[in-house]
């Protein structure tokens, strides 16, 4: 059988949700850096400040691998005319959730553990999948298509 493709993701109930936000970015590479400082912000609404390192990483690499695998090759990423990635924060009592949303239908490929690690570039997942608790993907159903590259983060629990 196989796995839920949403396996670790927390349930997606509206009213279980401590907070959420969301943003749309540009198809440029810029665009990494918008997602940073609205992380930057939204962490800091949240007072989760402690965990601004690990999510704000684990965000750069979401949103870089939109841009450069996800979105149209033919199309310039000056161009306001491809589809723009959205990055979503989502958090519950126990849990930050990050998802990066995009208009590719094409899973995401982490790189094999016998690939060479002094190459530039190719280890995104692999950071992703170091940095955070869990990660995944979907596929979008309905009008948006496209996927979302999920990773969780446990929150320590305070009494």
């Amino acid at each position: 059988m196989l796995k839920p493709l949403r396996q670790g993701l927390p349930p997606l109930d509206p009213a279980a949700v401590s907070d959420a936000a969301s943003c749309a970015l540009p198809a440029r590479y810029e665009a990494v850096r918008e997602a940073r400082r609205f992380t930057r912000g939204t962490l800091d609404q949240w007072d989760l400040d402690e965990r601004f390192d690990d999510v704000c990483l684990v965000v750069s690499e979401l949103v870089t691998n939109a841009l450069r695998h996800a979105l149209p090759a033919n199309v310039p990423r000056t161009s306001e005319q491809c589809p723009p990635v959205r990055l979503h924060l989502m958090r519950w009592t126990e849990r930050l959730v990050c998802a990066v949303r995009d208009p590719s239908h094409e899973s995401p490929v982490a790189r094999d553990s016998d690939d060479d690690f002094s190459a530039e570039s190719g280890r995104g997942l692999f950071l992703v999948d170091s940095f955070s608790d869990s990660w995944g993907w979907h596929p979008l159903a309905s009008t948006l298509g496209g996927k979302v590259v999920w990773a969780l983060f446990r929150l320590p629990t305070t009494e």
